[in-house]
């Protein structure tokens, strides 16, 4: 059983839901960014989203846009973030990563050395935010070949019978955006979300995680009562861009702010 399948069994057990951060590796620096990781773990994370910089992130809104800005202009590649999920490992054997991010970094590593490079660092799922199902069978036997999940994103706009179809070519957990829109938003409807995650549920046993929207803990919760998982990031990425030139105050802020997301979540 992978760590994911661990952890999601886990937390069915104790009747909970698996809280999931986002950062951006490398915001605002390479050296910073498994510290965050261990802070974040701190702070309650079941399962890390590390997010692979890159210069077009088009789902995403200003907020992690620019945090790709920085991770960039600090000198992140891929191979730095993989590093950091590497440096990360050494004290944290238990806590899934999943790399999330874009089709284009990858290519340019390159498929093969991608896949054997991240299963040697730890990493235990992908999220190819543009690999669409049509495209995916040259790529997801090499991940799974590495013990790499491949985890898809769907859409309040994603017809059932198609949901259907990508959730047979998952694994580890189906990432189910709340809104139409990007990154940062914040119009979240809760009851338009549990009708969509209700209809999910009829066509896949796999684990469902919630994000897009979640910025609070009273969001936080309220996706917890539907949900699977809980997914933050633009909250999280954005307190990162407040404290960049004070690095050595966010591991503690993002320990305190995921805190008051488990706790709400656990209190529900």
């Amino acid at each position: 059983m992978s760590r994911i399948d661990e952890t999601f069994s886990r937390l069915k057990g104790e009747g909970r839901q698996a809280l999931i951060p986002y950062i951006t590796a490398g915001d605002p620096h390479p050296d910073h960014s498994a510290g965050l990781m261990h802070a974040l773990v701190a702070g309650g994370a079941d399962i890390i989203e590390l997010g692979m910089p890159f210069s077009d992130p088009m789902a995403d809104g200003p907020i992690i846009q620019l945090a790709c800005e920085r991770a960039l202009m600090a000198g992140t590649t891929l191979r730095r973030t993989l590093a950091m999920v590497a440096q990360f490992r050494r004290t944290n054997r238990n806590t899934p990563v999943v790399l999330m991010g874009y089709l284009n970094p990858i290519e340019r590593f390159g498929l093969d050395a991608f896949a054997a490079a991240a299963e040697q660092a730890g990493v235990d799922g992908v999220l190819i935010v543009d690999l669409g199902l049509e495209e995916a069978d040259s790529y997801l036997p090499v991940l799974t070949a590495r013990g790499l999940a491949p985890i898809f994103l769907l859409s309040p706009t994603t017809p059932l019978a198609r949901m259907a179809r990508i959730a047979e070519h998952a694994s580890g957990y189906l990432y189910y955006v709340s809104l139409k829109g990007v990154t940062g938003a914040a119009n979240l409807d809760v009851a338009a979300v549990a009708a969509q995650v209700q209809a999910l549920r009829g066509v896949t046993a796999l684990p469902v995680a919630v994000g897009f929207g979640i910025r609070d803990p009273a969001t936080a919760a309220a996706v917890a009562q539907i949900a699977d998982g809980v997914v933050v990031g633009s909250a999280l990425v954005n307190q990162i861009a407040e404290l960049a030139e004070q690095p050595e105050a966010l591991p503690a802020r993002l320990t305190a702010t995921l805190s008051a997301l488990r706790n709400a979540m656990d209190a529900r």
